[in-house]
């Protein structure tokens, strides 16, 4: 029988308010989550492990995080998060206490290790700015987590993309020392993925030769303008949420990214009738 995969499944930039307010007035963030969660009991197999890539909350006020973690309290499945930039590190501290953080104080980093993976998650989070840096504790924890198991393949999450996406008011809040980044990686070839959340699409690259993605979100999605014809917008489009699935096998094994869009759609239907013929 083949090794088991990993399942590790990301939501990204959930932006849960106070109990009935709506985020620019309109979205209904919470709403959005319950429909999250319920897609991903639903989803089968179950995922090993979800991830939060960052904006839990976003204000934040302590409040946020109280109705995120009821909001949370039916997901079937272990979860951890880390910050966004519209998060705040020590109002998370507290609402997680439990959670693994590698640094007693500061940046919220993790390592979690799950049946031959390793997860290592970065707090890309500056106060009070939107854009992204990983400073330079988190620099060094990560090159010293990364040496200390070169034969483990290893998934980093952060909430910044390190990239440019072509979307002109979310690259002015990207991860401002991506090249710091890019040098700890190239020095460690069982990085498989960096995967990040921010700018509410589904987006893939490459960096620093590794397979980099954007996690959709359960809500609401930047506005795709690539041309610079209109102000910072948002647009409701179908949610969705990556599963990332890790195969064992030579090497550093086989990664495979899938989206999963939330919500009521038509099927499963056959392709085949009961003359397995095509339909």
């Amino acid at each position: 029988m083949p090794p088991k995969p990993v399942r590790i499944a990301q939501i990204s930039d959930l932006h849960i308010k106070q109990p009935g307010k709506l985020a620019y007035g309109r979205v209904d963030t919470a709403r959005a989550l319950e429909r999250c969660v319920t897609a991903l009991n639903e989803f089968l197999p179950q995922p090993d492990l979800v991830v939060i890539s960052g904006d839990l909350a976003d204000t934040p006020k302590p409040e946020e995080y109280d109705h995120l973690k009821r909001l949370l309290t039916p997901l079937k499945r272990p979860f951890v998060g880390i910050p966004g930039n519209h998060d705040a590190r020590e109002m998370m501290r507290a609402a997680f206490p439990d959670a693994g953080y590698a640094f007693s104080s500061g940046p919220l980093n993790q390592k979690l290790e799950t049946d031959g993976l390793d997860l290592l998650l970065l707090d890309s989070s500056v106060a009070g700015e939107p854009y992204g840096e990983l400073d330079a504790p988190t620099l060094r924890w990560l090159d010293t987590m990364l040496a200390s198991s070169p034969d483990r393949p290893a998934l980093l999450f952060l909430h910044h993309p390190p990239f440019i996406t072509g979307i002109w008011h979310m690259d002015r809040q990207n991860l401002r020392n991506a090249g710091d980044l890019a040098s700890i990686v190239r020095r460690h070839p069982r990085v498989q993925l960096i995967a990040t959340g921010h700018v509410h699409r589904a987006t893939l690259t490459m960096f620093a030769g590794v397979p980099t993605t954007i996690c959709p979100a359960p809500n609401h999605a930047v506005d795709l303008d690539l041309e610079q014809l209109r102000p910072p917008s948002f647009r409701v489009e179908h949610p969705a949420f990556h599963l990332h699935s890790w195969f064992p096998g030579e090497g550093f094994g086989n990664l495979v990214t899938h989206q999963v869009p939330i919500g009521d759609f038509d099927g499963p239907r056959p392709f085949f009738g009961p003359d397995g013929k095509l339909l």
